[in-house]
């Protein structure tokens, strides 16, 4: 194959056929069409379980915990109130986010290995 892993993980990423790039990967939210509609690539011969789950929890958890302690070191962190309502929402938010993105990710990583 011509394309190079990152190239194809980055296609993944936005969401894109890792060999093409120019058809969407998702027909919902992260329900993957069965092929794609440009080069025909079989997206239904790979499955990626919970590997993107687990990810996006990873990379959640890694950007709120730092900002929740820095949040908290301040001289006058905001009252506790305040931050039970908004640290909730951008964890959601970012899960929301990333999910897709990752789902992409493992999907483009599953095509590299297999082509090489």
């Amino acid at each position: 194959m011509t394309n190079s892993r990152l190239k194809l993980i980055k296609r993944g990423f936005s969401k894109m056929c890792p060999i093409c790039g120019k058809s969407f990967l998702f027909s919902k939210y992260i329900k993957v069409y069965p092929s794609c509609k440009v080069c025909k690539t079989k997206f239904s011969d790979f499955k990626t379980d919970d590997g993107p789950a687990y990810l996006t929890i990873f990379l959640v958890g890694h950007i709120i915990i730092p900002m929740i302690l820095f949040t908290e070191s301040l001289s006058h962190p905001p009252d506790l109130w305040i931050q039970l309502l908004i640290w909730p929402i951008i964890t959601i938010m970012l899960s929301l986010w990333f999910l897709p993105r990752m789902k992409g990710v493992f999907l483009a990583f599953q095509i590299s290995v297999k082509d090489r």
